[in-house]
């Protein structure tokens, strides 16, 4: 990887996302829905979405030039995304359109207590191909950062955290949704490993409900080949083990939450533009931290995101 230590204070580095754009259609309900059960809500909103455009839009909100690699369907819905991330300032010269695929929806269900469960249809996401990658390499050629996650296929995901690993970036896999352990070569190719608690979980077969678990889980991931690895740990912060270290567990500010459906695309978006600048990890993820918690405290996904000045004021 590279890092620009001699940026200049209050410097704009450059962030590439490589990843998926979904309309959500999101429903607020007293709880969670049992099987075969239907309850009424209390309210209905369609929001941009999809961890690749919502981790593009914290960056850029976050202090970033950003760039997005994606795909989108020639319908409303890529329309209303594609010029949501152009009203960001994000360049979506890679952003394609689909011939024959609709774009990506998450159907989201909040409840009263501000979590969420999440089905997602993958629509154009799913034709992000290594062919898609190897358009758009001068995207990742001008990035310091690249980040990627798990909404677009894998290959895919291979290919441009291979790309991006050859170009000498910084790169940051969230690996959600989480199905079971990465592949071996991937860690390799990873500075930042940024799993929540489940999905540490799933990807190291350990409890990461919290610190203590979660400092467990990280160290299974170093002894995988893992670089540096954050846990998050929603309300509770985030579990890291950076260069070596004894794992450190960093609280979150606290908070009343409404909505925790972004907060971790917040993190990783404010994550990756801090990064971008140079900044030294510690002070990266605690500037990260902050923006995810005022993420929580706003109903939405796209819409929850804070600014550079909320977060640094």
């Amino acid at each position: 990887m590279t890092t620009d230590a001699s940026k200049p204070a209050g410097a704009r580095g450059r962030v590439a996302v490589v990843g998926s754009l979904n309309m959500d259609l999101v429903a607020r309900a007293p709880r969670l829905p049992n099987p075969g059960e239907t309850l009424a809500g209390s309210a209905f909103a369609q929001v941009a979405g999809g961890k690749g455009g919502n981790q593009a839009v914290a960056a850029a909100r976050l202090g970033a030039h950003v760039a997005m690699i994606g795909r989108v369907g020639a319908d409303s819905n890529g329309d209303v995304l594609r010029a949501g991330l152009v009203a960001e300032g994000i360049d979506c010269g890679a952003l394609e359109t689909s011939a024959s695929a609709p774009t990506g929806v998450a159907l989201i269900i909040v409840d009263d207590a501000s979590q969420n469960a999440i089905v997602i249809v993958a629509g154009s996401n799913g034709e992000l191909t290594p062919e898609t990658i190897a358009r758009h390499e001068a995207v990742l050629a001008q990035a310091d950062v690249v980040v990627c996650q798990l909404e677009t296929p894998t290959d895919a995901v291979a290919a441009a955290l291979a790309a991006a690993r050859r170009l000498g970036k910084i790169t940051i896999l969230n690996p959600a949704p989480a199905t079971g352990p990465l592949p071996a070569a991937w860690l390799a190719l990873v500075d930042y490993v940024v799993p929540n608690e489940l999905e540490a979980a799933m990807l190291t077969g350990l409890a990461a409900g919290t610190p203590d678990e979660a400092a467990r889980a990280a160290l299974a991931l170093r002894e995988a080949g893992a670089h540096n690895v954050l846990v998050t740990l929603g309300a509770r912060g985030v579990c890291a083990l950076l260069d070596g270290a004894a794992p450190v567990h960093l609280p979150a500010p606290r908070v009343r939450a409404v909505d925790t459906t972004a907060a971790g695309d917040t993190f990783i978006g404010a994550l990756a533009a801090r990064l971008a600048t140079g900044a030294a990890a510690l002070d990266a993820i605690a500037f990260a931290l902050r923006a995810a918690s005022i993420s929580v405290t706003r109903a939405g996904a796209q819409p929850s995101i804070p600014t550079f000045a909320e977060v640094a004021g």
